[in-house]
């Protein structure tokens, strides 16, 4: 058997080791652009210089070797044949598969505003090519400006004001992380973002730029004709699923590859995994989908479930947060907020369930929130105080085959 793993990211490299523990004989190949593994989430620590790109590694320097992975970096999959289950590479080389996991992930979305897409000086921040590109044009960048205030942008922030950069945000939203955060949350954020000397743009848009002879752009307009003067732009205002070349017979694209609960898609033996699914995209979970794939890929049976609730976690300038679930109220949900000096607590019922949760400062003691979540406990008959809530309270049994956890 020839397994084939397009992408190098959380779930490409969780689905080989995975793949190899189960089938120690079998051929495994992993396709990957990059040309080296790397966190996607720690970029923003090389921008700040405090690891370089080996410190970036998530697996062991010998990983391939030791489980006779085959890898071939910078190599991108530009054709999909699953008639003849074989690919085509960007430089015309041929691969055969007998089943095959794409896990190429997102890219970053660049607006069709003025001359983003042209301009040599304006840059996603995805992969590790990306985060070379922007250190080695911060080399010769004062004043930059990031597109974006969630965060990946506020990332590059961090990472860029390490290096006593001028940074300028310009965000649609009228407050920062507007996903990942209610308002009173993204402010303790903005102050410590503003205070180590930070710009931010709130409620606006960028609507065109001017470049100068070289194609850079050196002002960004705004849509109030506000001007952002800045030798480097970064653009972090959204990612498109890594799906270019793999519209094969039979896979279908809708805002991502779509999969069945055994993240198989339409086609036998074609799998997809992390964020080229559009799936909850956070690294956990791409890790979980990567296992789940490769169990199935195998001849098991195993559904992925973990698309319950996204749950993020931050921490800017010493401060903490833990975000799971529904963020934003709809008009019947009620709210519940409790806060002191160094806290903020915030839980969102919705009939009678909570649906989701914002903690702030001391984020301890999470994991009972995201039981409750994930298993749409009915909590309304609980006179306990609700921050006060553990696993005590509630029980599991056995009803009609499956685990189901009820109030104590």
């Amino acid at each position: 058997m020839k397994y084939v793993i397009l992408g190098a990211g959380a779930a490409g490299i969780t689905a080989a080791r995975t793949l190899r523990k189960g089938r120690k004989e079998d051929s495994i190949l992993i396709i990957s652009t990059d040309d080296r593994v790397h966190s996607r989430c720690m970029l923003h620590k090389y921008l700040s210089h405090e690891r370089d790109e080996k410190e970036l590694n998530f697996v062991p320097e010998d990983f391939f070797c030791e489980n006779n992975i085959e890898w071939m970096p910078g190599c991108t999959a530009v054709k999909l044949d699953t008639s003849s289950k074989e690919l085509v590479l960007d430089n015309g080389q041929q691969i055969s598969y007998d089943k095959l996991l794409i896990a190429t992930g997102a890219e970053s979305f660049i607006p069709p505003v003025g001359k983003l897409r042209e301009a040599s000086n304006v840059f996603g921040l995805r992969h590790l090519r990306d985060a070379r590109a922007i250190d080695k044009k911060a080399e010769v960048s004062s004043k930059i400006a990031i597109i974006g205030s969630g965060l990946v942008g506020l990332d590059a922030a961090c990472g860029l004001m390490e290096q006593g950069k001028q940074v300028t945000v310009i965000e649609m939203a009228d407050q920062i992380l507007p996903i990942q955060l209610d308002e009173k949350g993204a402010k303790e954020y903005q102050k410590r973002f503003e205070n180590a000397g930070c710009r931010f743009y709130l409620g606006r848009k960028a609507q065109d730029t001017l470049c100068d002879e070289k194609g850079e752009v050196t002002r960004l307009l705004l849509d109030n004709g506000e001007e952002i003067p800045c030798d480097m732009v970064i653009v972090a205002a959204g990612v498109r699923p890594g799906t270019v070349g793999m519209d094969g017979e039979g896979i279908r694209i809708d805002r991502g590859i779509q999969v069945d609960k055994y993240l198989q898609t339409d086609v036998l033996g074609v799998y997809a995994a992390g964020d080229v699914t559009g799936l909850s995209g956070i690294w956990p979970n791409a890790m979980k989908q990567g296992e789940t794939a490769a169990l199935n890929m195998m001849g098991s049976e195993v559904a992925y479930t973990d698309t319950f609730a996204v749950k993020n976690t931050i921490n800017f300038f010493g401060l903490a947060s833990l975000c799971v679930g529904v963020i934003k109220p709809e008009e019947k949900d009620v709210v519940i907020a409790r806060e002191d000096a160094r806290n903020y607590k915030r839980i969102l019922l919705r009939d009678g369930k909570v649906a989701g949760v914002l903690l702030q400062g001391d984020i301890s003691h999470a994991g009972i929130w995201q039981y409750l979540i994930k298993n749409q406990i009915p909590i309304a008959s609980i006179e306990k105080d609700i921050f006060e809530l553990n696993f005590s309270d509630f029980y599991g049994i056995q009803e009609n085959g499956e685990f189901v956890w009820k109030v104590s």
